[in-house]
């Protein structure tokens, strides 16, 4: 395909439950493209966060963001085109900020957190295309409960809601790189040709 003609990077991103994981492996399929998921290792801090997010929350945000950092150094270093599920920024600008919005992480630690963030920042590639994948609060319920992750059984409306503001916010400022949004609510790339070839066509169109 076209895509595949030069070097590209291509992020997606989204809430929990806006169907990042599914349009990761539509593009692979379709592009033979290499993927790179969240970190498969897990965060030593989160069974201490779970029992104080006030106490352990900037360790874990930490924790999160020295291993997305590693990511997105070892795509820089990967030929070919590669797509990324969920991006560092969301780290830091979605999940970060709402721990500190919620007084779960201190002003002190907070500018310490940002401060490396911003260094990161400015030490990487950014995206060529980010997808930016939209659903419907009572949507990204349903997949949530369908999808049955022990995590992410008891998140609250509240807290899903808080992300969503967050990331309506943030992709209103995000000025990286070109943005495709995806409304993923009744968008079947995966079994519906018609969809499928919508979602192939935006995607070119930007690459």
């Amino acid at each position: 395909m076209g895509l595949m003609a030069t070097r590209k990077y291509i992020a997606v991103a989204g809430n929990i439950g806006a169907g990042k994981s599914t349009l990761v492996d539509f593009l692979c399929r379709n592009y033979d493209i290499q993927p790179f998921f969240e970190p498969n290792d897990a965060n030593p801090y989160l069974a201490d966060f779970y029992k104080d997010m006030k106490g352990w929350g900037f360790h874990s945000q930490i924790f999160f963001l020295s291993h997305k950092f590693r990511i997105h150094q070892e795509l820089d270093q990967t030929p070919g085109t590669v797509v990324q599920d969920r991006t560092i920024f969301e780290d830091a600008e979605i999940f970060a900020t709402a721990l500190y919005k919620s007084r779960k992480i201190s002003k002190r630690d907070w500018q310490t957190y940002w401060e490396l963030y911003s260094t990161i920042c400015n030490s990487i590639r950014p995206p060529d295309l980010l997808i930016y994948l939209r659903c419907p609060m009572r949507c990204l319920r349903k997949r949530i409960a369908m999808r049955g992750r022990k995590m992410e059984k008891d998140i609250p409306l509240s807290y899903l809601k808080g992300l969503q503001r967050l990331y309506d916010d943030w992709i209103e400022r995000y000025s990286f790189s070109e943005v495709v949004t995806i409304d993923t609510e009744k968008m079947d790339y995966l079994s519906d040709l018609v969809h499928r070839i919508d979602v192939m066509k935006q995607i070119e169109r930007h690459l």
